[in-house]
């Protein structure tokens, strides 16, 4: 391993370290996991816990099994601690770049209880798009699935845009519930994981694990 011989079957080796196997050199391959995960209202979507309230990178090793434990997790974006619903792991931060990216404008489905009945006026002010303190948004999907719920999907991702968007059309959010991400639609129970197969991460996130 980088030209000396390891004893420690299980010691760290590093991306791009040339290894050699009975004088044979193998080439080392990463393999990427994407987790769905989802989150419960009350963890942080921070690895740091000052409150004390729990964050989502302890509920998620909590049901981790053995083999998925030694890897570093990281978000692929974030949920206020009292949004619910669908969070993504993966331990290639090359997701997280691609995800998060504002040219990427990968879809995000939100579904809101607010307070009062949106108006149809309300509802084609969010589609058109709206100008708030940190300038206009791009246009949104607005479908009203109740009288005061609000299904909203966006290609961006600000600080707390779903509950700025919706209290500056007058309705602000009592709950807040993400079931989707791309094509990839929330399909486990409260605080379950599950991976996420080949085709979804392509297919559904738009990301190729094998590309620079």
């Amino acid at each position: 391993v980088g030209g000396r011989v390891e004893r420690e079957p299980f010691a760290p080796v590093g991306e791009g370290t040339r290894v050699r196997v009975d004088g044979v050199e193998r080439a080392l391959t990463r393999q990427v996991h994407v987790l769905m995960f989802h989150k419960p209202a009350g963890p942080v979507v921070h690895g740091s816990d000052p409150e004390g309230v729990g964050t989502v990178f302890e509920r998620l090793r909590a049901v981790l099994p053995p083999e998925l434990q030694g890897f570093e997790w990281y978000a692929v974006g974030r949920l206020d601690r009292d949004t619910t619903g669908l969070l993504l792991f993966t331990n290639d931060e090359r997701l997280v770049r691609h995800a998060t990216a504002p040219e990427t404008h990968l879809p995000k489905r939100y579904v809101a209880r607010v307070e009062g009945q949106p108006s149809d006026a309300a509802l084609a002010r969010l589609r058109e798009g709206l100008t708030l303190e940190d300038g206009p948004t791009r246009p949104a999907e607005a479908v009203l699935r109740a009288p005061d719920v609000v299904e909203l999907t966006l290609t961006e991702g600000r600080h707390h845009q779903v509950k700025r968007m919706l209290a500056a059309v007058g309705h602000p959010v009592l709950t807040l519930h993400r079931e989707a991400v791309g094509r990839v639609v929330l399909d486990v129970a409260d605080g379950a994981f599950r991976a996420l197969t080949g085709a979804e991460v392509e297919e559904g996130l738009g990301f190729q694990p094998g590309a620079d």
